[in-house]
């Protein structure tokens, strides 16, 4: 069964897309934790970092993410987050990443 994140991939469900190549999807997230939260996706459906094969997409996440905090000029810095599982707070099992910035971000996080 497809994930809500693959629901958004293939336009079956809205989003506020601003990246995409031909291995990931990053749109903004629908309850952003700070002025700029976006959930870079693989196309690949991988349930989290526990599960990563050896090559796919998800080999992207971080050019992506460099390409994205540029575009959104995040020049003071940004935070890059994966959770893996329900208790570090994943709550869809599809393997993504948290782009978070625009703001100073505090530490430790969560």
């Amino acid at each position: 069964m497809p994930t809500l994140f693959t629901k958004i991939i293939q336009r079956e469900i809205p989003a506020n897309i601003v990246y995409e190549d031909e291995h990931v999807v990053a749109f903004r997230d629908i309850d952003p934790k700070a002025p700029t939260h976006i959930l870079i996706v693989p196309r690949s459906e991988i349930p989290g970092l526990a599960d990563l094969p050896e090559t796919g997409d998800h080999m992207y996440l971080l050019n992506a993410a460099k390409k994205i905090a540029e575009q959104e000029g995040l020049t003071e810095g940004y935070r890059l987050v994966i959770n893996q599982g329900e208790s570090a707070g994943q709550s869809v099992p599809h393997l993504h990443a948290h782009l978070i910035g625009g703001r100073p971000l505090g530490w430790p996080p969560g």
